[in-house]
């Protein structure tokens, strides 16, 4: 939370600028291509980790389909999540965010340029709508990320909460492909008391294609996507906690 307030102080004089052209380009994507807009946003990420001395590592990026849409399921860590994914995944892609937190100025320019999706968490009827309208642009090409802890918890150090299978349904519509996102360290840099340096990894797994899940029940896809994901982040700290005992 300190480094938040850090990069957004530090970031205040390209605000005048920065803020006007992103609200711009977003409220006018007749004249500028989704390429262009994704580009924008990344520039804006890069800012912002460059100003609070962020490092965002990411690996298996050869796991991402090559054509079509699909969806990615990340663990969740805090607000860093979305835009370390979006900074190291070269296509462009959305996400699905909480309707709240998406009107926070800078987090509602972003969310607008990415044409993301605002998901009201107290509305079941808008959350289902919300899922069917990414279901159907996933079966257009497009690329979402779906956070399906729903929320997270402040300094969690790399822990999960329960996935919540409903938002598997979409996947099971689409017929896209599942790609498990492991998330390490996310939440050290806007969701903890860390201040200086920090290095987060971004893992890209293997995805589940829908030849292997379509039989399968959304307890069952949630269960095999956070095993995959909890793999990663156990190997993580076992190397960890290996290379302080040497």
């Amino acid at each position: 939370m300190i480094k938040l307030f850090y990069v957004i102080f530090m970031n205040l004089f390209r605000a005048p600028y920065m803020i006007p052209k992103m609200r711009y380009q977003a409220n006018h994507p007749e004249k500028y291509s989704e390429k262009k807009r994704y580009s924008l946003v990344c520039h804006a990420i890069k800012l912002m980790n460059r100003t609070g001395r962020i490092h965002t590592k990411s690996y298996g990026e050869e796991n991402l389909p090559k054509e079509g849409g699909y969806l990615m399921y990340p663990n969740h860590q805090g607000k860093y999540d979305a835009l370390g994914i979006i900074l190291t995944h070269k296509n462009t892609c959305s996400f699905v965010m909480d309707k709240v937190k998406s009107n926070m100025i800078l987090v509602s320019e972003i969310v607008d340029l990415v044409q993301g999706k605002r998901l009201d968490r107290t509305d079941v009827r808008q959350a289902m709508s919300v899922l069917n309208e990414v279901a159907e642009e996933v079966k257009e090409g497009r690329r979402y990320i779906i956070f399906p802890e729903g929320d997270y918890i402040f300094n969690n150090k790399n822990q999960m909460a329960p996935f919540k299978a409903g938002c598997f349904k979409c996947a099971l519509k689409s017929k896209a492909p599942i790609v498990p996102v492991a998330l390490i360290d996310s939440y050290k840099v806007f969701n903890s008391f860390k201040l200086g340096k920090v290095t987060t990894q971004v893992h890209y797994l293997q995805p589940l294609l829908y030849e292997e899940y379509k039989n399968l029940k959304t307890v069952e896809i949630a269960k095999i996507v956070q095993e995959r994901i909890g793999t990663v982040i156990e190997e993580y700290s076992f190397s960890k906690n290996t290379y302080r005992k040497d």
